[in-house]
């Protein structure tokens, strides 16, 4: 995760339906920009170079989507929350023709990013204005049964939503993935991992091949932060993942087979009746 700064008013920003305040702030990480919303970090974007992902898991969600299918070729996506659209933007410069659906519930979150992060010429994505589960089903009928990827990473403040963590959201997903479709998760959690246990165990009864992709730290439930889940009816490519991820800067550990049942073990599986929004982090978590 980023870090907080001073509001500036000179930075570009947009009052959202929420109450809350976006703005585009330059990075202090070599380069691009970051979307903040209430001083909460949530995206980071490098106009000059889209295949630059900054945020560890974000990085891990673009070694999950390198694995997919043939090398560089195209894939049809659905993106769950819009941020400053860094998945979208590293889709369309990884594998050119991919054909992008994003949901996002705020659209002076998309206006602001629109105009001041414009997506590159060429990258076929299309935005849809909506709530991200009834997003899902007003999506085009043909996309049902075709999707390559689905992407949820969606955050109200620094929670996600209880609606978005269900049994039969999982489910609503499921029907729109091909055979071989892969989702992707974004999870935030805190020491015992209660949250993220419980999501594994519900996205298991919907797509049963689960791994769990984090800093070993965070994985073991030391400390608060963002574990990836990536979910399949196929086995997925966990061996290579495995061996991406234990190189470079941030390496992560890859959860999966009976490690990942293991992890899930016990933990009651989430519907519509008992979901809740996920854990809020402590402020200071962003002022790592």
């Amino acid at each position: 995760m980023g870090r907080s700064r001073a509001r500036d008013a000179e930075h570009p920003s947009a009052r959202l339906g929420s109450g809350g305040i976006a703005r585009v702030v330059p990075s202090s990480y070599g380069g691009g920009f970051e979307l903040l919303i209430d001083e909460t970090p949530q995206s980071h974007i490098d106009l000059d170079d889209p295949t630059h992902l900054h945020f560890e898991y974000v990085v891990r969600m673009g070694a999950v989507i390198d694995q997919l299918g043939v090398p560089g070729a195209p894939l049809t996506a659905v993106h769950l929350g819009a941020g400053g659209m860094t998945l979208p933007r590293y889709l369309a410069a990884t594998r050119p023709g991919s054909r992008q659906q994003v949901i996002e519930l705020e659209p002076a979150l998309v206006g602001l990013v629109r105009e001041h992060l414009p997506l590159p010429r060429g990258a076929a994505v299309r935005v849809r204005i909506g709530d991200a589960r009834e997003g899902l089903r007003r999506l085009p009928p043909a996309l049902r049964g075709n999707v390559d990827l689905v992407i949820a990473d969606v955050y109200s403040g620094a929670q996600t939503p209880a609606h978005l963590t269900s049994a039969e959201f999982y489910g609503e997903i499921a029907r729109l993935l091909a055979s071989d479709g892969v989702l992707l998760v974004n999870v935030a959690d805190g020491p015992g991992l209660a949250f993220a246990r419980r999501q594994v165990a519900t996205i298991r009864t919907v797509l049963p091949e689960v791994a769990i992709l984090a800093d070993a730290q965070i994985l073991k439930g030391r400390r608060f932060g963002n574990l990836v889940l990536t979910a399949s009816t196929r086995p997925l490519p966990a061996d290579a993942l495995a061996r991406v991820l234990a190189a470079g800067p941030h390496p992560a550990k890859v959860a999966h087979g009976a490690e990942a049942e293991a992890f899930a073990k016990d933990a009651a599986i989430v519907t519509d009746a008992s979901a809740t929004d996920s854990p809020r982090p402590d402020a200071s978590i962003f002022l790592r």
